[in-house]
């Protein structure tokens, strides 16, 4: 429990729909060792990361905006759901209210499933058990790709790539459209801006879409070549997490499927990090802070935990030399007191969250001047307070 209060703390986890839906999934699961599937998801949920922890926009969605004109980063940047504009004293603001994912693990915290989320969990699980990863297989063994073409993954890698970028750009189209099975009310507008674009490649047209083309087709072939087993369909789901690479800087995982392809689709600025590496790494971190007075650590982790351990030893250390600004060594490594917070600063913050919605012709969202997520972070998690430990329930 202690190494996700350090995960919450040094990172910004992005909460991908498929975690969502794997963990509510396990309330369907037959348990082993007398536990029961609500425990397990209970567990999970425990380990939440409600401080930074933060939910993406799921592919579809993403996918089917992009084709129809609406820019993904794919920079790093989380495309976060929701949100909407304010304004306050004639400035913008944008608020974002509680994500209803994270409303979801912090009732699962408590134990308290709805009976949706059960019949939800049951479907899940009977979908993923039901997949035929074989019958899809055979369509591209009968087209001469198989093992004998893609003796690596390296191979199925160049293959995937030239089908998406170098196809013709109809062929691309009517692959994008079967493979993510793409609902037919979104087809027509989505073919008359591409008609209207004079067809350009997928790639340029939206460069999302292409990028999950490419990664549901490089599944594809390397499962018909034999490299990722059939015989598992959750290697489908295990696999959909790639989607959401372009969201990220790190991704961590303890999946052999995953660092067995990840490296195929990372951008020059990311890196896999197993996460049984990291999981050590943060105990070690923790044990580091378990020594601090008792008085700083009361304060809670968010206001005395600013930077990890700035000696040599630590991975979390070294990622954060490598993926964050030099001037994040500038900063104090533990706040042995409560940083004073502007009362004005408090203030704006209360009256920009709790202003309405603005209409869309009152705001330049251009010109946004300030920013409020709305976040319910428990007092305590393990052996530490996130937060001080006198903050009443009402003041979190």
């Amino acid at each position: 429990m202690d190494e996700s209060v350090w995960f919450d703390a040094l990172y910004l986890p992005v909460v991908c729909p498929i975690f969502y839906a794997e963990t509510l999934s396990d309330l369907s699961k037959e348990m082993k060792g007398g536990k029961s599937a609500a425990e397990e998801v209970e567990k999970i949920a425990n380990k939440f990361p409600d401080m930074g922890g933060t939910p993406c926009l799921g592919h579809m969605d993403l996918c089917i905006g992009n084709l129809l004109g609406h820019p993904v980063s794919m920079d790093g940047r989380i495309m976060t759901p929701g949100g909407y504009p304010v304004k306050d004293r004639g400035k913008t603001g944008y608020v974002f209210d509680s994500f209803p994912e994270v409303e979801a693990f912090n009732r699962w915290q408590q134990g308290e499933f709805q009976f949706v989320e059960d019949n939800l969990a049951r479907f899940w699980r009977a979908s993923v058990s039901n997949l035929d990863l074989n019958k899809q297989a055979e369509v591209f063994r009968s087209a001469g790709i198989d093992n004998k073409v893609c003796k690596s993954l390296d191979d199925v890698k160049a293959i995937a790539s030239e089908i998406v970028k170098a196809s013709k750009p109809f062929d691309q189209m009517a692959l994008l459209v079967h493979f993510l099975n793409i609902p037919h009310e979104y087809q027509q507008k989505i073919l008359k801006r591409w008609s209207l674009m004079n067809y350009p490649p997928l790639a340029r047209f939206a460069p999302y879409a292409a990028f999950v083309l490419e990664v549901e087709l490089f599944f594809q072939i390397a499962v018909a070549s034999k490299l990722i087993a059939s015989e598992r369909p959750s290697n489908r789901v295990d696999i959909s997490y790639l989607f959401y690479l372009p969201f990220c800087m790190i991704f961590v995982s303890s999946d052999k499927l995953h660092r067995r392809c990840a490296s195929h689709f990372l951008r020059g600025d990311q890196e896999f990090v197993w996460g049984q590496d990291l999981k050590a790494d943060l105990a070690r971190i923790n044990e580091r802070h378990l020594a601090l007075p008792e008085a700083t650590k009361q304060i809670g982790v968010l206001s005395f935990a600013n930077s990890p351990p700035k000696e040599a030893g630590f991975m979390t250390t070294e990622l954060w030399d490598r993926h964050m600004s030099p001037r994040w060594r500038d900063r104090q490594e533990i706040r042995h007191e409560m940083p004073k917070s502007s009362p004005n600063l408090v203030a704006t913050m209360k009256k920009v969250g709790d202003a309405p919605p603005a209409k869309p012709e009152e705001v330049d969202m251009n010109d946004i001047q300030s920013m409020v997520l709305k976040r319910m972070v428990r007092k305590k998690k393990g052996s530490w307070f996130q937060i001080h430990k006198d903050i009443k329930n009402d003041e979190r």
